[in-house]
């Protein structure tokens, strides 16, 4: 296609190559309602548009051209004009694979034919139209996937004009993580550094991934996503704009500037859209090829890939017999802390093992498949209703939780399912599988247990959605504040210490409290620029209070520390940064952690903990008590301090047996020479308890709520020389 002339020759060709790839007898490309392009029948004998795509359902399609009966394989193309390309033959019908073929031709066509749209409408940048198609040709011609990889992003610097340009891939086994594989004036010692980082981890890159929206800031240093370690490099302007291939995000194509700051315009942006295109265009082409050598079967666990397994469910929900076809996707809740401490061999033999534990919960025509990373599916081609998928479901959930045998190491996984049903005839695989993810979201909520779909998970995604939205729109306008609570010594009443606790402003919700917003943070990777932010944001305020105090007797301020953040690998760079921009002494600093994210440790977690224990930071066990608490940890982890969980200090004074166990706590604190912080302390008769008990410090609404900054200001140094009084 790259090689013709125009548009019409373009297309005329690509259902040529249709016809000669898949040995058919004819081939036909529609758009937009109107024959395009035919081979092996006349323009004229081809019935219209409307016919074909009654096609798309699954139903069995035939053609009758003169005296000849053709059986057909149709695959849809979106994009901005849509359309099908249709290939018949009259001696026998396609196999599943045939048709799988057919639609990653029709993805790589969809692709060429916008491109084409694309560079018509930039006709005026001939320069572009060159690049772009030189580029098509080195796709056409199978050039390998990095030199192409390189000519886009060399492309993109030279025509945009920029100092920096380079394209992120996510990893195939773990898509939280990205690494760059190309890049133009980045230097040796960044693009080391840029590879398998989390993808939160990389500020407008990571947004554009997250998002799926091109995200562009034209004042980098002063942004609050920016990454240190860019600023370092004197980046002062970055844009970026996601990488699809068959319409799922694999990527970030980046441009950026250190030399001067630059305003992304429309058409900048256009311009690093096109080359994001051809990259996705790229990465379509080599994967439809990867398919077609893998006979489109999973290499690693042998179970159906997922283009055939999409093909099967739209060969059975297009089937002319009644009932319908269950479809459940299938996720592993712990995979990836497995496939992090143990390695990605050992995560592979894990994969491995768990297709095998599908297999035998399934039927000989049920179909097992490996979506990618740690998802899989399962077709049940002949379910009459949801109902009949149900015990399938609970088989799996079942026997998932059966140990596995890595290597002679004893090892357990859990699995959430996702079940949903549709009607043969009437609805198709796409919807299909959509509603097989929505209740697999909805499992994921409590993990390991099977949720089936109701039409309410569509609200409460879509609401899941648009929290996620406003989530990544308020790191990008600073939305989040600061509340800092008083940590007392409760022998003297003196204030130590501080928590800071971060608040989320929203323009139109008000104030949104931790609890509803950090575990999508969380769980979409945004915490880790919020976090960076607070970490930065409570060193300054503490740095600035303790100039106003006496030296002998800073305040220390508390910072939590979430998983995500702990698994950056440049964490303790970040800390040290944060001191010394603050001017904060490193003994007022106290990094709080959970007690799961220390159970649940990998070498590299000590590591960190260890590398910032000895700058001078302390360390705390937040929430003791609620998880797996274990003198094993204790004496493992550099730990400085433990704080006992709210759930303890609300019964000590009424419950004898809350009282009993709060001072044991109290009590193996001391022994293990460990500082001891009571949470939530509500009233007189519990600090009285915690201070007879010889708990050090305490914090809880008895002192005073999480406060402003301002109102900070006005309870250390509102009365000079007066010591804070507490009110019941």
């Amino acid at each position: 296609m790259a090689d013709r002339p125009d548009e019409s020759a373009a297309q005329h060709a690509a259902v040529e190559c249709a016809l000669r790839a898949l040995d058919a007898d004819l081939a036909v490309l529609t758009v937009d309602g109107g024959v395009a392009a035919a081979v092996g029948v006349p323009a004229d004998q081809i019935p219209e548009y409307g016919l074909i795509a009654g096609y798309l359902v699954g139903r069995p399609a035939t053609l009758r051209a003169g005296d000849v009966t053709y059986m057909l394989a149709v695959a849809p193309l979106g994009g901005a004009s849509s359309g099908t390309l249709v290939i018949g033959r009259a001696s026998h019908d396609f196999s599943d694979e045939e048709v799988c073929l057919l639609r990653g031709m029709a993805r790589v066509l969809e692709l060429s034919l916008e491109t084409r749209q694309l560079t018509d409408s930039l006709q005026r940048r001939e320069r572009l139209f060159e690049e772009l198609s030189r580029i098509q040709r080195a796709i056409a011609r199978r050039e390998p996937l990095p030199e192409i990889l390189n000519r886009v992003t060399a492309g993109v610097a030279d025509l945009l004009g920029v100092d920096v340009a380079g394209l992120t891939v996510l990893e195939n086994d773990d898509p939280g993580r990205m690494s760059v594989v190309s890049a133009s004036g980045v230097p040796e010692d960044l693009s080391a550094k840029m590879q398998r980082i989390p993808v939160a981890a990389l500020g407008v890159v990571g947004l554009s991934i997250m998002g799926d929206e091109l995200v562009a800031v034209d004042d980098y240093v002063n942004s609050p996503i920016a990454v240190p370690e860019l600023v370092q490099h004197r980046i002062k302007s970055v844009m970026a704009v996601p990488v699809h291939e068959n319409g799922l995000v694999v990527g970030s194509m980046f441009a950026g500037m250190h030399t001067a700051r630059r305003n992304w315009d429309e058409a900048s942006q256009e311009m690093l859209r096109a080359f994001a295109e051809h990259a996705g265009l790229a990465v379509t082409d080599a994967r439809t090829l990867t398919e077609m050598n893998a006979s489109f079967h999973d290499p690693l666990t042998g179970l159906a890939s997922r283009s055939l397994f999409v093909t099967r469910t739209e060969n059975a929900l297009g089937s002319l017999r009644t009932g319908g076809v269950a479809a459940l996707l299938v996720g592993l809740d712990r995979f990836k802390m497995i496939n992090d401490a143990l390695g990605h061999g050992t995560g592979d033999q894990l994969l491995a093992l768990v297709a095998d534990r599908l297999r035998e919960c399934l039927r000989t025509d049920d179909t097992a498949a490996r979506l990618g990373g740690d998802e899989f599916a399962v077709l049940l081609p002949e379910a009459d209703t949801v109902e009949a998928a149900v015990p399938v479901a609970r088989r799996i959930v079942t026997a998932m939780r059966e140990p596995f045998d890595l290597d002679g190491r004893e090892t357990f996984v859990t699995c959430s399912i996702g079940v949903a049903f549709g009607e043969a005839g009437k609805h198709d695989a796409h919807e299909l599988l959509v509603r097989a993810d929505l209740a697999l979201f909805e499992a994921k909520k409590g993990k390991d247990r099977y949720a089936v779909f109701e039409a309410s998970m569509r609200e409460s995604f879509q609401k899941h959605l648009e929290m996620e939205a406003d989530l990544r729109r308020a790191v990008l306008r600073h939305e989040f504040q600061l509340r800092f609570q008083p940590i007392v010594r409760l022998a003297t009443g003196e204030i130590s210490g501080l928590e800071a606790l971060v608040r989320w402003q929203h323009p139109e919700r008000g104030m949104i409290p931790p609890l509803d917003f950090i575990p999508l943070a969380e769980e979409t990777g945004m915490i880790v620029p919020i976090g960076e932010w607070v970490l930065r944001e409570a060193c300054r305020q503490a740095a600035r209070w303790n100039e106003q105090r006496d030296p002998d007797k800073p305040l220390s301020v508390s910072v939590n520390l979430s998983a995500v953040q702990l698994e950056r690998a440049d964490l303790p760079e970040l800390v040290v940064s944060a001191l010394t921009d603050s001017g904060l002494p490193a003994r007022c600093l106290v990094i709080e952690l959970t007690e799961s994210l220390l159970v649940d440790h990998r070498q590299e977690t000590l590591d960190r903990l260890q590398a910032i224990k000895e700058l001078g930071v302390r360390l705390a066990i937040d929430d003791f008590g609620t998880g797996y608490s274990s003198l094993a940890y204790l004496r493992r982890f550099p730990v400085d301090i433990i704080k006992i969980d709210k759930s303890f200090v609300d019964d000590v004074g009424d419950v004898p047996a809350a009282a009993a166990l709060t001072l044991g706590i109290i009590q193996l604190g001391q022994a293990l020479q460990l500082s001891t912080v009571a949470e939530g302390i509500e009233d007189a008769g519990q600090l009285s308890e915690l201070a007879d008990g010889n708990c050090e410090l305490g914090q809880g609404y008895y002192f005073a709520e999480p406060l402003t900054t301002e109102a900070m200001d006005e309870l250390l140094f509102g009365a000079v020389g007066a010591k804070p009084e507490f009110v019941d």
